[in-house]
């Protein structure tokens, strides 16, 4: 079975196409600036002679894009298969289903009217995603669609956890509670530490889903019992252009002060916050090398995402009444030994240990288990991969058909 897997976002398309007997990438790019100066990118890892480098390419909207897309998959000089026939589902990532999903599911009118339902809470995001269906139902008729939500894993939290102590008349008509997003991303690796531990009937694990949006959530026997993110992914920890958890009253004082409207404060604690607004970038690469420089707010960055992620593992760790493992994952997670080693050392009054030669050499390359047979408390890098994932659901659901 081949699955295309779909991430279309408000002006770009990402994609992935995964052969499921070996579950190995055939292809795999990006549509960008989708309706203005299009690039388009193109990946096949087993054959780098027919990849595509941002080339400009004309796409008015996502179903151009999505042309584009197959008719790649099927070119003589670029493509990995014969026809798009060979294609048998299409999965989708959907960022907010609200309450309404707890897990993947069929695209059916039904569901596409519960996506729309959720635009209020994923104003961004799910009006893409439902256009990256459309496009998909356009081009590809007859073909199986699955959505797979970013909120799914976190619906089994305990409503003492989602809620929020406003009056409750706001979680009745507007939805208003903790959703959690990552959840694809936190479902992936909590399943492989799980493995890893082998597969005990009971655990209790924190995955820290760190990158440009970065999550972190308690997972107890392969259920989310808590997590970072809220109603939207602006909660929690500080991200690369996103404030994270601050003080509510903080958003009235600077609008009051710099004249802003509501949509403006938006703009400015999603995208102008984070790493960007205390160092002027939000690339994690470059605050690691400034930091080392001795820039001052680049290890302030560094210090303050260090106390974050220990903050929020003990606090975690606590809720759940133990901890037997520690997972780092996403691209700074994955990346960034010295944000783990700094955590760790921090945790140390928890029984956590590391052996930081191995930890060192886990960077831009293999996984594995970064703590010492002594420590209490596993610790493992795993590599997400959310399109797995999506594809596993798509390929579950299309054939229970």
């Amino acid at each position: 079975m081949k699955i295309l897997v779909v991430n279309a976002g408000s002006s770009s398309l990402k994609y992935q196409l995964i052969d499921m007997e070996n579950e190995s990438v055939l292809a795999k790019g990006n549509c960008e600036q989708i309706g203005t100066e299009s690039t388009f990118t193109h990946k096949v890892p087993a054959d780098e002679t027919k990849n595509i480098k941002a080339l400009p390419m004309e796409m008015q909207d996502h179903a151009a894009a999505l042309k584009i897309v197959l008719d790649t998959l099927v070119d003589a000089e670029h493509g990995v298969i014969g026809s798009v026939k060979e294609i048998d589902a299409v999965g989708h990532r959907v960022l907010h289903g609200g309450e309404k999903f707890s897990g993947s599911v069929l695209v059916d009118d039904k569901v596409e009217e519960a996506i729309k339902e959720c635009f209020d809470l994923g104003p961004l995001h799910n009006p893409a995603n439902l256009t990256g269906i459309k496009a998909c139902q356009k081009i590809m008729p007859g073909v199986p669609q699955v959505a797979v939500f970013d909120t799914g894993f976190h619906q089994t939290m305990p409503d003492y956890a989602y809620m929020y102590a406003l009056p409750y008349e706001y979680y009745e008509k507007y939805g208003i509670r903790r959703y959690g997003f990552h959840g694809t991303s936190h479902r992936f690796v909590s399943k492989k530490c799980i493995e890893l531990l082998g597969n005990p009937e009971h655990s209790k694990i924190v995955t820290c889903h760190l990158g440009n949006g970065s999550s972190i959530s308690a997972v107890v026997d392969g259920k989310c019992f808590d997590t970072t993110m809220g109603v939207t992914p602006l909660e929690g920890i500080m991200m690369g252009t996103r404030c994270g958890s601050i003080d509510p009253a903080i958003v009235p004082i600077i609008m009051k002060k710099e004249g802003l409207t509501p949509d403006e404060m938006d703009t400015v604690m999603n995208k102008k916050s984070g790493m960007l607004g205390l160092c002027g970038t939000s690339d994690n690469r470059t605050i690691e090398s400034r930091a080392k420089e001795g820039d001052e707010r680049a290890k302030l960055i560094e210090s303050m995402l260090c106390h974050q992620l220990t903050k929020y593992i003990g606090g975690f760790a606590a809720a759940m009444g133990g901890l037997d493992a520690i997972v780092f994952t996403g691209g700074i997670g994955e990346n960034n030994p010295q944000y783990r080693d700094r955590v760790c050392d921090q945790l140390k009054f928890m029984g956590v240990e590391i052996n930081y030669e191995i930890n060192d050499k886990l960077k831009r390359g293999p996984e594995g288990e970064i703590s010492t047979p002594n420590s209490k408390v596993k610790v493992y890098v795993i590599c997400t991969n959310e399109e797995l994932m999506i594809a596993r659901d798509t390929k579950e659901i299309v054939e229970a058909l």
